[in-house]
C-alpha cells in the first residue's frame, strides 16, 4: 500500500481532452493569433456564440473548420454544458468562441469554465484582442488600477443604484454599452459623478472607423445629444479625485460596516485605513472609543 497518498484532486480519466477559450479579433481580422487559426482548423468541437459570425471569420482567415461547430450562447448554454462537458470527459479538444474578444468576459464561456473546474477537467486559453484593454490603453486614464464593470442595468433605477456604489470608486472604469444607449448612460454617469468627472468614448475599436473621444462627462454628453452615434462602444471614466483623509472618527461605520460582513476587526481597520489614510492604531482608538 501507498504510504503517501495523493492529495491532488480527480482529474477525471486520463483519456480526457481539453476546452479552449480562444480570444477573437474585435475588429480587425488581421489581429486573429496563429494559435487561433490552428486550432480552428483543428479542434474536435467548435462552440460559436453565432456560428455566422463564426462563418464568416474562418472564410476570411482562409481556414476550414474540421470539426464539429455548436452553437453555444446565453440563451442555450446551461442546457448545452453538460454535452459539452462530456464530450471533453471522452477526450475531445473542444474550442469556444465568442462574437468578439475573450470567451467568458460579458460573453458566453462562464457556464463551461465553472463545469469544467468542477469536473476536474482541463481549461486553458489563447489570449489575445480585447476591447476592455484597448479601451483602457487608448483613454489617456489612469491605468495601473482599473476595474471593469461591463453593461450598466438598463432600467434607470436600477442603473442608478449600480452608479451610487461607484461613486467613490477611485480606480478607473470601463464599461460596455450599446450605442442607442450612450446618452442615457452619459447622463446618469453626469449626474453621479458630476460634468467635469474625465471619459473617453472608444467607438469601433482596431476597425476602419475607430474613433476615441477625450474628455470631461458635460463635454461627451453634448457630443452624444448631437450626434449619430454607430458602432461598438467602450467607455472609460476616471475614478472619483482623492479625498481629504479627515479624522479617524469619520471612518467609524465604514470599520462597523465591514465587520457587520464578517471582517475581523483589526483587518477591517487596517482595510479602512489603508484606503481613506489615516492611522491604524488611532482608527482603531476610535473604533473602540464608539463601542
Amino acid at each position: 500500500m501507498d504510504s503517501h497518498p495523493s492529495t491532488l484532486p480527480d482529474t477525471g480519466p486520463a483519456a480526457a481532452g481539453r476546452i479552449v477559450l480562444a480570444a477573437t479579433p474585435i475588429g480587425n481580422t488581421g489581429d486573429a493569433s496563429a494559435r487561433l487559426v490552428e486550432l480552428l482548423g483543428t479542434a474536435d468541437i467548435v462552440a460559436a456564440e453565432d456560428t455566422r459570425r463564426l462563418h464568416r471569420l474562418v472564410q476570411s482567415l482562409g481556414v476550414t473548420v474540421a470539426g464539429r461547430v455548436i452553437s453555444y450562447h446565453e440563451h442555450n448554454e446551461a442546457a448545452k454544458t453538460a454535452e459539452l462537458l462530456e464530450q471533453v470527459r471522452a477526450g475531445s479538444t473542444l474550442v469556444m468562441v465568442t462574437d468578439a474578444g475573450m470567451p467568458s468576459v460579458s460573453d458566453p464561456g462562464f457556464r463551461l469554465v465553472e463545469g469544467a473546474v468542477a469536473a476536474g477537467l482541463t481549461v486553458t486559453a489563447v489570449p489575445g484582442p480585447s476591447a476592455v484593454l484597448t479601451a483602457l490603453a487608448l483613454s489617456g486614464l489612469p491605468t495601473d488600477r482599473f476595474c471593469f464593470e461591463g453593461f450598466l442595468p438598463r432600467k434607470a433605477g436600477e442603473r442608478a443604484s449600480r452608479l451610487a456604489d461607484l461613486a467613490g470608486e477611485r480606480r478607473t472604469m470601463v464599461f460596455f454599452e450599446a450605442p442607442h444607449r450612450l446618452e442615457p448612460m452619459l447622463r446618469a454617469l453626469k449626474e453621479r459623478f458630476g460634468p467635469g468627472r474625465p471619459v473617453a468614448v472608444c467607438r469601433e475599436l482596431t476597425k476602419t472607423y475607430e474613433e476615441v473621444l477625450r474628455g470631461s462627462l458635460g463635454e461627451l454628453l453634448q457630443w452624444a445629444e448631437s450626434s449619430d452615434v454607430r458602432g461598438e462602444i467602450v467607455v472609460v471614466v476616471g475614478g472619483a479625485p482623492e479625498q481629504a483623509a479627515g479624522s479617524p472618527e469619520d471612518h467609524v461605520a465604514a470599520v462597523n460596516a465591514l465587520v457587520s460582513q464578517g471582517v475581523r476587526l483589526k483587518e477591517a481597520v487596517a482595510a479602512v485605513a489603508d484606503d481613506v489614510r489615516v492611522s491604524k492604531r488611532e482608527l482603531y482608538s476610535a473604533v473602540l472609543a464608539a463601542r
